[in-house]
């Protein structure tokens, strides 16, 4: 009787982690996503002022205050994103790409390591309440075999990221 019951509440454990797992992803994903595209977009327009500024700046039309004026603008813009030696804007949205695919990466292997805790819980679960003598005491107990987790078909594939850039 206490293994069958012990055996239920890691049933109830289990599935809880893939509770939360599942609430993780689905409130940290979406609000990840929304910094990385804040920040792209603030990125873009900060490279995009810059490069005009510079093409001002090389056009040879300018006073000695207006390229003093430019030139200070140009430092302030530079000033809110790296330079790579290059002459390339080193991204810092690059960095938060990253954390973002880092993180999808950890939930998913972590909802994943939940999905199994929960079927081992499960199984072990479901050897109890058919295998001789406990079947007998579960059969009282009016204790039915559980179902295996197994995601529907169309939560069986990749969460898509780029959906959420386009919203």
């Amino acid at each position: 009787f206490n293994a069958l019951v012990t055996s239920e509440n890691y049933i109830d454990q289990a599935f809880s982690g893939i509770d939360v797992q599942l609430t993780k992803r689905y409130d940290l994903i979406p609000n990840l996503v929304s910094v990385v595209k804040n920040y792209m977009v603030h990125e873009k327009e900060t490279l995009t002022e810059i490069t005009a500024l510079r093409s001002k700046a090389v056009s040879g039309k300018l006073s000695s205050d207006e390229k003093i004026a430019i030139d200070n603008q140009i430092s302030g813009a530079l000033g809110q994103i790296s330079i790579a030696v290059e002459n390339y804007p080193d991204l810092k949205a690059s960095s938060n790409f990253l954390h973002l695919q880092s993180t999808l990466n950890e939930v998913e292997s972590q909802l994943s390591a939940s999905r199994r805790s929960f079927n081992s819980a499960v199984t072990h679960y479901n050897n109890k309440v058919e295998m001789f003598p406990s079947s007998i005491v579960a059969s009282r107990m009016g204790l039915k075999e559980r179902k295996l987790f197994e995601a529907p078909e169309i939560k069986k594939g990749d969460l898509n990221v780029g959906e959420l850039f386009n919203n």
